[in-house]
């Protein structure tokens, strides 16, 4: 029996080919497989090619593969439509099932197998998750850029632009942010007020028209130049990380319950630094010393999810031999 997992992130996709003992004989990789960030077409056309290159690699076809979990943010796991994936794949040969699961599920099952446990994933965006019984129970924040994502890539991005534009207009401490910003931005002119238009400099006349420029989750490119700054001491970009390790630490604290295993996911929370070192201080305090786990992406998960769905009784043997066959 053969199960596919599929990992369809906003910014890349896996699908990862397994047998029924977690071995993977298959592993293919797309662009964007999120219809909600990418539009359907440009989802499907991904999905598809990431599908097409695991099944290629392992000499299989999808009549071989019994059962598939797409695991992808802002679908319904419980009743989203299903047709826009389903019926290509259908016209592709696949006579399996096909299942929907949250990409925190995913997350999660890609570094524990305990019934009870949480998952945290910070990159651009922010959220927690309690799972009990292998599904979902409690969550917080991932409400977006507008209303929340708490500590995240953009929100230390966003913190970021707003120091170097406090200290370009007289009311914030001079930051080794700000240099760093103006550059990231193009903004080369004079920091000084005199050449400006309404007394203002052109550099912050410069930077201001960049920022707005962009789309604002585009912000949370700025969030690499915070952990930079930290590691130079700058006290701003200091302070600036150890609110979002708190953020991070209050999210978590909105769904805690029983002590469990933690696994974290996304580019600010997996690198080291202070906030990672923040959550890691509250985890031992208020759970002691329980496996904190690290994962790259949810394609693990959702071949352990897939493993699930068709019947079969995975344990941390099981996950051990999925991980191990995927690509780093």
């Amino acid at each position: 029996m053969l199960v596919m997992g599929v990992d369809a992130g906003g910014t890349s996709t896996r699908a990862v080919l397994a047998t029924d003992r977690g071995e993977c004989v298959g592993f293919g990789r797309g662009a964007s497989g999120n219809p909600t960030s990418s539009g359907i077409p440009v989802a499907l056309a991904e999905v598809r090619r990431a599908i097409a290159g695991a099944l290629d690699e392992a000499g299989a076809t999808l009549a071989d593969v019994s059962w598939i979990v797409v695991a992808m943010a802002g679908h319904d796991a419980r009743g989203g439509a299903s047709d826009w994936i389903l019926d290509p794949l259908t016209q592709d040969g696949f006579a399996g099932t096909l299942t929907f699961e949250s990409d925190l599920l995913a997350m999660y099952a890609s570094g524990a197998v305990a019934p009870v446990g949480y998952g945290l994933v910070c990159g651009t965006g922010a959220s927690a998750v309690r799972v009990e019984g292998g599904r979902i129970v409690a969550t917080a924040d991932g409400l977006g850029w507008l209303l929340g994502d708490r500590g995240s890539g953009f929100w230390i991005g966003r913190a970021a632009a707003a120091a170097a534009v406090d200290e370009l207009d007289g009311l914030g401490p001079a930051t080794a942010l700000t240099p760093l910003v103006l550059q990231a931005t193009g903004a080369t002119g004079a920091r000084d007020a005199d050449g400006g238009e309404d007394g203002r400099s052109v550099a912050l006349e410069q930077l201001v028209r960049a920022l707005y420029a962009r789309r604002p989750v585009q912000l949370a490119a700025f969030a690499p130049l915070v952990f930079d700054a930290a590691d130079a001491e700058d006290p701003v970009a200091r302070r600036i990380l150890t609110e979002a390790g708190d953020q991070l630490v209050r999210t978590l604290e909105l769904v805690s319950g029983t002590p469990g295993p933690i696994v974290a996911g996304g580019s600010i929370v997996s690198r080291g630094g202070i906030p990672q070192d923040r959550l890691r201080a509250h985890l031992d305090a208020a759970f002691g010393r329980q496996s904190f786990v690290l994962v790259d992406s949810g394609a693990a998960g959702a071949t352990m999810l897939a493993l699930r769905h068709a019947g079969v009784e995975v344990d941390e043997e099981t996950l051990r031999r999925v991980r191990a066959g995927i690509p780093a």
